[in-house]
């Protein structure tokens, strides 16, 4: 355990690194604490053999370490008060009563997204654990469909359907109740199958323009079942921070964020608000993993912040922990 003094100059090494993302040199500290630099260079050589701090190769400053970050967010570090400008975007969000619950969720963490310069990850319930509860459509044209599907787990999502040719709203109406006939209770991910070997077979006796309900329906829930699960935002925000400058880092994040390997890393199975420091997460050694889950009339889903190390740690536990809370309300 660090006494007073150690602590001080491991939080000012930390929170000035954090903002500045260079190393942090004896003399700054001296000025900003009041303490002759033979002090400084003592506790600073202390946090160094403690494995706190560590040196640069381009510099005689510090920066934190890994365990130095864990040490901080453990032991110093208290949430951020959210700012007044924050909340109020986040707001519009959250009383705006046109959107469903999904949009919120995820447009709430694109405005995380865009203010903290993090990639912003949501993680919902696997297609497999939902179940189809009930199709329906909302004709916007001729041609043009809303297709909403609701599952058993109260969970809502909705595609753009574009008809490939004039249908009769008769024709919609009785290809949706077949739909509903014959796969109310079929997980999400095996609509498709059903869709092709149960529904195909018999369309055509009951709708005269089969073939491009059937399409459009088809390619709906096949797009459920392949990107309802995750969805990423701000993908390109962590290529901006001075971490990511090298042509190879940037490879290989860029490769890591199209892979499976993501969805597997970020998966959260603990309570509460959870940071995973550089090796303490399976996606990347080179940044941190803050996540959280969420529960909502029994459909569970992950919110997670991609970044740097060097993260704002409390101002990102302060904003998931603000968007949890409201959308579980």
């Amino acid at each position: 355990m660090l006494n007073q003094r150690q602590t001080e100059i491991l939080k000012e090494i930390v929170e000035d690194y954090i903002e500045t993302a260079r190393p942090i040199s004896s003399n700054s500290l001296c000025k900003k604490m009041k303490c002759s630099s033979a002090t400084i260079r003592n506790e600073m050589g202390f946090l160094e053999e403690n494995g706190l701090i560590e040196k640069t190769h381009i510099s005689s400053g510090r920066i934190p370490s890994e365990q130095g970050y864990r040490y901080y967010v453990d032991n110093i570090m208290k949430p951020k008060e959210i700012t007044g400008d924050d909340m109020l975007k986040l707001q519009t969000i959250f009383y705006n009563n046109s959107l469903m619950l999904d949009d919120t969720i995820i447009k709430s963490m694109e405005i995380i997204s865009e203010i903290t310069n993090y990639t912003a990850v949501v993680l919902g319930s696997a297609s497999s654990e939902n179940k189809v509860n009930k199709v329906e459509v909302v004709p916007l044209s001729e041609n043009r469909l809303i297709a909403i599907v609701i599952t058993d787990k109260g969970h809502v999502e909705h595609r753009n359907m574009l008809l490939e040719g004039r249908v009769s709203s008769d024709e919609i109406k009785q290809t949706v109740e077949l739909i509903n006939k014959l796969i109310v209770g079929t997980p999400i991910n095996e609509v498709s199958s059903k869709l092709e070997f149960e529904v195909k077979p018999i369309i055509s006796k009951y709708v005269k323009q089969h073939e491009v309900l059937y399409n459009a329906f088809y390619n709906a829930f096949n797009d459920f079942a392949n990107n309802s699960n995750v969805v990423m935002k701000g993908t390109s925000h962590i290529l901006k921070q001075p971490e990511f400058n090298d042509i190879d880092k940037i490879r290989d994040i860029v490769s890591k964020f199209e892979g499976n390997e993501m969805v597997n890393s970020i998966k959260e199975e603990e309570n509460g608000i959870n940071i995973y420091i550089g090796s303490e997460n399976e996606f990347d050694d080179n940044v941190t993993i803050i996540k959280t889950k969420y529960e909502i009339n029994g459909n569970e889903g992950t919110l997670a912040l991609i970044g740097p190390k060097r993260m704002e740690y409390d101002r990102v536990i302060s904003l998931l922990d603000y968007i949890k809370k409201n959308i579980e309300r």
